[in-house]
């Protein structure tokens, strides 16, 4: 099988996925994709747009990069394409109707006594943006641990794993 990997995803950093589809005759051939990190070359209506863990997610969903992430969503929605944004995470986190439970590590950092970054995003926040967006943008959220992201992403695909 032979899958897409977009050029800006940051080689050399998704060790466990790249070892994952090595030892599973999965052959990737990195180009710039339209939109997301991962789709099939001959079927691109399906893209996996990854995550390395739910923080990055809240920087997409609710900060910096939220305009630039919502350019994406747009861009997959106007061409027909399912973007799936699987958020790999050692969290505990399994389906999007969990995320209210997660506790941002933001939250816990102390500077002269005082809570640091008091508005750090919640986890029921981010879980409400998300659901907004899939709603408005036709994206799915998934998550997984990091170390079946590979499978996942084949299973995703359509592929059999």
């Amino acid at each position: 099988m032979i899958i897409l990997a977009d050029t800006r995803q940051q080689d050399k950093k998704h060790k466990a996925k790249e070892k994952w589809f090595a030892e599973n005759g999965i052959e990737v051939r990195r180009t710039k994709l339209y939109c997301g990190d991962y789709c099939l070359p001959a079927d691109q209506s399906v893209c996996i747009d990854t995550k390395r863990n739910i923080q990055e997610l809240v920087g997409d969903v609710c900060g910096k990069d939220h305009e630039r992430f919502r350019a994406e969503l747009i861009r997959a929605q106007e061409a027909g394409i399912h973007l799936i944004i699987l958020v790999e995470n050692e969290d505990g986190i399994t389906q999007l109707s969990e995320l209210h439970k997660w506790v941002n590590p933001r939250l816990w950092i102390r500077k002269g006594g005082k809570q640091a970054y008091p508005n750090a995003t919640r986890g029921v926040t981010l879980m409400k943006c998300c659901y907004t967006m899939q709603k408005k943008y036709g994206c799915e959220f998934l998550f997984c641990e990091p170390y079946i992201a590979g499978e996942r992403i084949i299973e995703l695909l359509g592929g059999v794993t």
